[in-house]
This record gives structure tokens, C-alpha cells and sequence, in this order.
């Protein structure tokens, strides 16, 4: 996973859009969004990251009214956190852990592929095509980080990193999809629209790691049952951020 770098420009046939995004988006209706796209194409032009807060802000306020009900609209990135740690937790007895039996003997891809079948399994969605993308991401970035890491055997650290990774990575592609055309259309250039692109996804994930670490350092159990919980509560944080930069 990552980003194409360039400082002239790039090839006719280098994407707009990296593959970390998510797959088409969607176009919004204008009146929803027409905030949050304009001061995001605005930063797309000029780089100014008051701009790129703004959007992202407008997002969450106007978009969808505030950070409350943009949170409800990512049920599915919650239910599908709670899966994903089960997922990674052989001891879980909910149906939804994979069987360390089933995984002896795979490939890290191997077992990859399996738990994004579990948490995400296609059913045609651009959600859950997003969704399975943020999986491979977040696994990816968990062994980039632990190069020696078994994925079907992590620690409890490892299995909050991958849930974090996740999540931040989950809200990114939901922004994308809403607003996506703008973002692709705005920048002066290839390259240019490859680095702010990425700029607004580290603002995302940063800022969601720092409610989801904030949260975990609560002292609130590493438990299954707590963890559609705490991310729940990390996105309404995370939203409440956002849209302090609305006005």
C-alpha cells in the first residue's frame, strides 16, 4: 500500500488514484456535500490545510449534520471492527473467529485473504469493496510495522495496532466515496493531487488513532464485547474534531 512520488508530473497512464483509496466513488448529491467539496478542492489546489480541516469539517456538519449521525452512518465500519478482531483472536467462541486449525501451514497472504472473507465477504457493495481494502491495508501496515508478526497468532498489541489501522483507514475510504470526484478533479496535476490526496488521509488517520489510543488507554478490557464500543466512541471523537473546523 502507499503512494506513486513524482516531482514533475507522471506518466498518461499513472491513475489519479492511488490503489489505497476506495474503488469508483460515488457522486453526491451537490447540495449535501457542496461545502465540504469546495474547500476540499480548494486545498487540492493550494495546499492550504485550513482549507482541507474546513472540508473535512463541512463534511461531518453539513454533510451529514453532525458528528452524531455521521457516526451512525458508520455502523457497518463498526460491525465490521468488532468481526475483524474477532477475527484475529483465536481464543473468540462467537462463530466469528477463524480456526488457528484452518490456518496452520498458510502463507501470511494466505491467511490475510481469509480473514478479509470473514470480515467483509463480497456482496457487491462499494462499501464492503472499501471495507475490504481497509483490511488488506491494515494488515499490511501491521507487518510492515512487526516484520516477524503471525498473523494467526498476534498479541494484544499487535491485534489494537491492525483495529486501529482499520478503523482510521475505514473512514478515509468513507470520506472518499462521498466526495471522492472532488478530490480527484481539483488538483493542478498528477503528482500534486497523489501528495494532497495523502495529506488528507494522514489528517484522517491521525486523527482517529489519537481517539482510538486515547480510549484504549482508558483501561477499558481488550475484550470482544467491548470493542464495537470503544470504536464506536473513537469515530463520534474523531467526528467531534472534525467538525469543530466547520465554521
Amino acid at each position: 500500500m502507499g503512494t506513486s512520488q513524482s516531482s514533475k508530473g507522471a506518466p498518461s497512464n499513472v491513475p489519479m488514484v492511488p490503489s489505497w483509496v476506495a474503488p469508483t466513488a460515488p457522486i453526491a448529491e451537490l447540495g449535501r456535500f457542496g461545502p465540504a467539496r469546495r474547500n476540499i478542492g480548494n486545498f487540492m489546489g493550494d495546499g492550504e490545510s485550513s482549507s482541507l480541516r474546513k472540508g473535512v469539517g463541512q463534511y461531518i456538519k453539513k454533510g451529514y449534520g453532525g458528528s452524531k449521525i455521521a457516526t451512525s452512518r458508520m455502523a457497518g465500519t463498526v460491525q465490521k471492527a468488532s468481526t475483524f478482531f474477532d477475527a484475529l483472536n483465536s481464543s473468540t467462541q462467537n462463530g466469528q473467529a477463524i480456526d488457528p486449525l484452518l490456518l496452520s501451514g498458510k502463507s501470511a497472504d494466505e491467511i490475510m485473504d481469509a480473514i478479509v472473507e470473514v470480515v467483509a465477504p463480497i456482496d457487491g457493495t462499494q462499501d464492503t469493496e472499501a471495507s475490504r481494502e481497509s483490511v488488506k491495508s491494515a494488515l499490511c501496515e501491521l507487518l510492515e510495522q512487526f516484520p516477524d508478526a503471525d498473523l494467526a497468532n498476534l498479541n494484544d498489541y499487535q491485534k489494537l495496532f491492525a483495529l486501529e489501522k482499520f478503523v482510521s483507514d475505514d473512514v478515509f475510504r468513507r470520506i472518499y466515496l462521498d466526495i471522492g470526484k472532488t478530490i480527484q478533479s481539483k488538483a493542478p496535476n498528477i503528482a500534486i493531487g497523489l501528495s494532497r490526496l495523502k495529506e488528507i488521509k494522514d489528517y484522517v488517520k491521525e486523527t482517529v488513532a489519537e481517539s482510538f489510543r486515547n480510549n484504549t488507554q482508558k483501561g477499558m478490557p481488550i475484550a470482544s464485547s467491548k470493542i464495537r464500543e470503544m470504536v464506536n466512541i473513537t469515530i463520534q471523537e474523531t467526528f467531534d474534531v472534525f467538525e469543530e473546523y466547520a465554521e
